[in-house]
């Protein structure tokens, strides 16, 4: 009697030149990523411990699967979260959410308590970067005191999965170096096992939504006070980062900030931008003028 294969332990075949480049290339056209030759062995990978699952054992088949119907829509969906999970943590980069809070401050000596604070947060990912968002805007408005206006925080990222986790909102503690003890004390509760959970405070400041970067023309998120989107550039081609960021630029309300990973690009100017001079970040604000840029 032949037993039925251990798929979870099936040796798949090394993909051939010709496979990666017309995986790179469906990767790239659905969703702008583009996976260098460096990258390949992460590819093959992904898409090994999903064939596996599904028990298939060819590249070819597969990717025929994944680009044919409904069927392989849905499939898409869950190759996605694979392929573009981004490593992330509460004040990843503690100068940009700094220079952020900053930048807040200064917004809420002239901001009206009818005028409520918007920001976005672009890439988020399982949600770490959104909720620092709202811990340091809650902090600003505390500080700010009086009649301080209302906020609320779009995040928006490609995977479906992890939007269920930044929903759920719980992280184990480990991931939580890059909050002090006061933040974790102030703004998190123990959950299960050696989990902290979200107070809802901060969790209802948030709404997260799916959104493919590349149909940024079409999402109706405008008039932005704080555009945050770290570690995600750097996955694009350059011309693609450009065109990227001069659609962002476009979103920010006059006085707004742009804030990306510093070093993500070099060569970026846009004429409704000015670079905030600080060399820890890479920081815009946008000029008190309404132009668009084409």
């Amino acid at each position: 009697m032949q037993k039925t294969p251990n798929w979870s332990l099936q040796q798949l075949p090394e993909m051939d030149t010709q496979q990666f480049r017309q995986w790179q290339a469906l990767l790239e056209a659905r969703t702008g990523v583009c996976v260098t030759d460096q990258r390949r062995v992460f590819l093959q990978t992904s898409l090994a411990t999903r064939m596996r699952e599904l028990q298939m054992e060819d590249y070819q088949s597969y990717y025929e699967y994944v680009t044919q119907g409904p069927a392989g829509a849905i499939e898409w969906s869950a190759l996605i979260d694979r392929l573009t999970v981004r490593e992330t943590s509460f004040m990843r980069h503690r100068p940009s959410f700094d220079c952020v809070q900053d930048h807040l401050r200064d917004l809420l000596t002239t901001r009206s308590p009818a005028q409520p604070l918007q920001l976005w947060s672009l890439g988020c990912a399982s949600g770490e970067e959104a909720y620092s968002l709202a811990l340091i805007t809650e902090q600003c408005l505390a500080d700010a005191g009086g009649k301080a206006p209302d906020y609320a925080i779009w995040a928006t990222d490609i995977s479906l999965k992890a939007l269920e986790q930044a929903r759920l909102a719980r992280y184990p503690a480990n991931r939580l170096r890059g909050l002090t003890d006061v933040e974790k004390a102030r703004w998190m509760q123990p959950v299960e096992g050696d989990k902290l959970e979200i107070l809802a405070a901060l969790r209802d400041r948030i709404c997260f939504t799916r959104l493919n970067i590349l149909e940024l023309a079409q999402a109706p998120i405008r008039d932005l006070d704080i555009i945050f989107c770290q570690n995600l550039l750097i996955y694009f081609r350059r011309w693609r980062r450009r065109d990227l960021l001069n659609l962002l630029a476009k979103r920010l309300a006059p006085g707004g900030m742009l804030i990306i990973g510093l070093g993500e690009i070099v060569d970026w100017n846009n004429p409704l931008l000015e670079r905030v001079p600080d060399d820890r970040v890479q920081a815009y604000v946008r000029r008190n003028i309404h132009e668009s840029v084409e």
